[in-house]
């Protein structure tokens, strides 16, 4: 017994993941069953958490960064919940509202998403990275847009009413029973109201125990100055990594 404890404690050190050791047993443990309680307790919680806007706006406020505020078509967390579709839609109020702005290279839109804790521990970080290194690429950034009840397509309606041809969508990713605080950042060149999923790139898992902040803003302003590039994303832009050079 106790030589099998060594290595299942080393592999257990290696990963958050949900991790199965021994012979099946009529019921589980109570420490398994207790803990498996606790993380699916965390993963609601993050489901049905909005965005916490003081911490946030604070924290954007330190870093120099100007925010504006917008909501989907989804007024509440219940019918973001229940009605995906509303979550990609863009009330034509809240565009008249972002088509003030002076027309950004890139949209910096920080969304809920399925995580609003996510954002609170890691969206504010993470934009202020990012703002400052594609400023130092000379690259012109949006105020960064909060929106609430927010799901990915929402950044390609508020790219549209900003007349931005780059919108980075950063959410509060779906959380598992291991992780309930992971970034997603969505990236897409010249989005519109078709866009596909097919059409952007994504960076997951951005979090301390995952993909550190500082590498994952560097993978996304490298994507972002790739797209512009190649004035394509997703699938697209890998199909053009492929072509031989001229």
């Amino acid at each position: 017994m106790s030589d099998d404890l060594t290595p299942r404690s080393a592999l257990r050190a290696m990963t958050q993941a949900r991790l199965s050791f021994g012979p099946p047993r009529r019921a589980a443990d109570t420490s398994t069953t207790l803990n498996f309680a606790l993380d699916h307790a965390r993963a609601r919680e993050a489901v049905t958490s909005e965005l916490d806007l003081g911490r946030i706006t604070a924290d954007l406020a330190k870093a120099g960064l100007a925010h504006d505020l917008v909501t989907s078509a989804a007024q509440s967390r219940d019918t973001y919940i229940t009605r995906p579709d509303l979550g990609r839609q863009l009330p034509e109020a809240q565009a008249k509202q972002l088509s003030q702005h002076p027309t950004p290279d890139v949209a910096i839109v920080l969304g809920d998403g399925l995580s609003g804790v996510a954002v609170a521990l890691n969206g504010a970080a993470f934009v202020a990275q990012l703002n400052t290194l594609l400023s130092d690429a000379g690259v012109s950034c949006s105020p960064v847009i909060l929106a609430q009840q927010a799901r990915v397509a929402l950044g390609d309606k508020i790219a549209q009413a900003m007349g931005a041809k780059t919108v980075v969508m950063v959410l509060g990713e779906r959380p598992g029973l291991s992780a309930a605080d992971g970034l997603g950042v969505y990236i897409t060149q010249n989005p519109d109201a078709q866009t596909a999923d097919s059409a952007r790139n994504c960076i997951s898992n951005v979090r301390a125990e995952g993909l550190p902040i500082d590498k994952a803003a560097q993978q996304t302003c490298a994507l972002i100055r790739e797209m512009r590039a190649a004035g394509c994303s997703g699938v697209a832009l890998t199909q053009t990594r492929s072509l031989p050079l001229s």
